[in-house]
């Protein structure tokens, strides 16, 4: 059949040839001779072609183009072998010959065309995401071989070959030209069903067209198992966790021992915020990791554990993880939110340092290593009282990374934690011009202008925040914990009833509208509300400590105080806060070994907390330990001083003071 074909194509060349030499009449004798010669060669070379005989079918089309140089097809054809034999200059050569012959050429284009495209994929390698090492010459030959491809399907439908329409949209999708790619692609996989890459390919071309949702749709329509990876992949985008996890899951039925698959699969539960999906994250990654650890799995592992509450196996899995590679700063990262778990800040501080120093001064991964990790030093300065350094930290994130508005917000934060309040508020002033839709920035100024004395300026930025936001929940707790702050809780009151109006189901309005009940020494309706909230959520630890700890300081029930504040514990066993309050309902009912080793660890926990060192100085001067009071009260004075008063705090020291031994 091929035969019979490519003879059709040279006889249609000879009329062409008359053509190109003008000639009036019919062919001479002489010219129709080597035309006939010219066709008699050509079959003999694609016999010997197809017995293998390659240089003699060279030597036979060589000879017919020199009897008819004319002919396009003979020409194409040498081409076309010289392709098939890998020789690609040959091949390059030979068909630019045959189109200025006949640009149209369909052979000598499918040729060129698939030159060309391998050249833009050698120069670019193989993987689409490598950067190319001459991008200029690698969009040259991409152009180019688009051009030829393009020219070598324009045939009578049907009749153009799948690979060379396959190539062609290939390059379509690596010149980003999706719009073209798509309905070749669409025709491509209607008419070769059994063509693997091609639903694939079709759905990448939807989604570099913005049409994710399209390339979703496809891939559903097409309820391949073979195809079940790429769609976890495209619901991923959509960030459609839960969706993705049954991708994935059905992907691995199909290639259980597949590592990869069981890794993304293991992410995207993570990602979907159970802690049913986090326990099967963790025995997925239990497998991966018994079989072939990495610093991706070992990272992962330790997530799910410790948001699962495990927090020495977190920590196991991150140093294994920096066992691994120490240069990978995912370990690192990985071990600093374990710690920070347990609250162990001056780990955080004695592991990251180092790190942080071993990445200065190396570009690429190491500068992204460093604005990874410096945001978890800052922390942890911060949380230590190191104001300073936290500050510094947070500063060098920042030149790193100046457009990260969560960097930002990290800064700003740091100054009013240190107390520099007018700078704070410029920093929030400059950072909210800059992202005007974002709320949180909005809150840290307020928060900063309030601090500053400019309680109204701060009030003004939450109600044109709220007027930005009115869909978010978080706008109405912000403007009412100002409104609290600030002693007008009776406009706090009314923003979190309009609140609750218009989003019932959220827990985070009820439990502000617990808190501004309390400040304002409303405890019967503070108590009614936390308690309509635990009934919705029983496990909310906040809510259970925030009432224990209500309880507690009123001296009222406080046997169901410490019952609360357990129960909390148990859900979060290393918080400070909750450790302190459980510390302070043992002391108000006068357990105070009890007590002291409750206050001792958050105070440990916790340096900066001038209530909860001022808690610990008064169980160490009940148990008359007057000289550890008076350090717990100095840090107390020393700390952020919210909600203390310092007359009452230097009186106390004073008090101790007298009964220290005389020396």
């Amino acid at each position: 059949m091929q035969i019979v074909v490519l003879a059709a194509m040279i006889a249609v060349s000879m009329p062409i040839t008359a053509a190109a030499q003008n000639a009036p009449a019919a062919p001479s004798a002489t010219t129709s001779n080597k035309i006939g010669e010219a066709y008699a060669q050509f079959l003999i070379g694609h016999h010997l072609e197809e017995d293998d005989d390659i240089n003699g079918a060279v030597a036979a089309y060589k000879r017919a183009m020199a009897l008819d140089p004319n002919a396009a097809d003979i020409t194409a054809q040498l081409a076309g072998l010289y392709l098939r034999q890998n020789k690609i200059q040959e091949a390059l050569a030979t068909a630019e010959q045959a189109v200025k012959i006949a640009p149209a050429n369909s052979e000598a284009n499918r040729v060129l065309g698939i030159v060309y495209a391998a050249l833009a994929e050698t120069s670019s390698g193989t993987e689409r995401e490598r950067p190319s090492a001459n991008p200029g010459k690698n969009d040259e030959n991409l152009a180019k071989a688009i051009h030829h491809l393009e020219l070598a399907v324009a045939v009578p439908p049907g009749q153009s070959d799948p690979n060379v329409r396959a190539t062609l949209a290939r390059a379509y999708l690596r010149n980003n030209a999706f719009d073209k790619a798509i309905p070749l692609l669409t025709d491509l996989v209607r008419q070769e069903p059994g063509w693997g890459d091609g639903p694939l390919l079709l759905a990448e071309a939807y989604a570099g067209a913005g049409r994710t949702k399209d390339a979703i749709a496809w891939l559903e329509d097409q309820n391949d198992p073979r195809l079940m990876g790429s769609l976890g992949d495209f619901y991923e985008r959509e960030q459609r966790w839960s969706d993705a996890a049954k991708a994935y899951e059905r992907a691995l039925q199909r290639s259980p021992r597949n590592s990869d698959l069981k890794t993304r699969y293991a992410s995207v539960l993570l990602k979907s915020g159970s802690r049913e999906d986090a326990g099967k994250a963790r025995d997925v990654l239990t497998e991966v990791v018994a079989a072939r650890p990495d610093v991706q799995s070992l990272y992962l592992l330790s997530q799910a554990q410790r948001r699962l509450g495990d927090g020495k196996a977190a920590e196991a899995s991150a140093r294994r993880a920096i066992a691994q590679n120490n240069k990978n700063p995912w370990g690192y990262y990985a071990l600093a939110e374990a710690l920070e778990e347990r609250r162990q800040y001056q780990s955080v501080i004695t592991e990251l340092a180092p790190a942080v120093n071993d990445l200065r001064g190396k570009s690429g991964e190491g500068s992204f290593g460093i604005a990874l990790l410096l945001p978890h030093l800052g922390f942890a300065y911060q949380e230590l009282g190191q104001h300073d350094k936290a500050i510094s930290a947070f500063e060098e994130a920042h030149k790193l990374s100046p457009k990260d508005s969560a960097v930002s917000g990290y800064l700003i934060e740091a100054n009013i934690a240190a107390k520099k309040y007018s700078t704070a508020a410029e920093l929030a002033r400059a950072a909210s011009a800059e992202n005007p839709d974002n709320l949180r920035l909005a809150r840290l100024h307020a928060q900063a202008l309030r601090h500053a004395g400019k309680a109204d300026q701060g009030i003004a930025v939450l109600e044109d925040a709220l007027k930005k936001h009115a869909d978010d929940p978080a706008a109405y707790v912000a403007l009412a914990q100002l409104y609290a702050d600030v002693d007008r809780g009776a406009q706090a009151v009314k923003v979190l009833q309009d609140a609750q109006t218009k989003f019932p189901s959220d827990t985070s309005i009820v439990f502000e509208l617990g808190a501004v009940y309390d400040k304002q020494k409303k405890f019967a309706e503070a108590e009614a509300t936390f308690k309509q909230l635990l009934s919705r959520e029983p496990e909310n630890s906040a809510a259970l400590n925030y009432l224990g700890y209500m309880l507690a300081e009123r001296g009222e029930r406080l046997d169901e105080s410490v019952s609360l504040v357990q129960k909390a514990l148990q859900i979060e066993p290393d918080n400070g806060s909750y450790l302190d309050s459980l510390g302070w309902a043992y002391f108000k009912s006068d357990r105070l070994d009890l007590a002291e080793e409750n206050l001792r660890r958050a105070a440990d926990q916790l340096k900066t907390n001038s209530v909860v060192q001022d808690h610990h100085g008064d169980v160490l001067f009940k148990l008359g330990r007057f000289d550890e009071a008076i350090a717990a009260w100095t840090r107390a004075l020393n700390g952020d001083r919210d909600a203390v008063n310092r007359g009452e705090i230097d009186k106390k020291i004073r008090s101790a003071k007298q009964k220290l031994p005389r020396k």
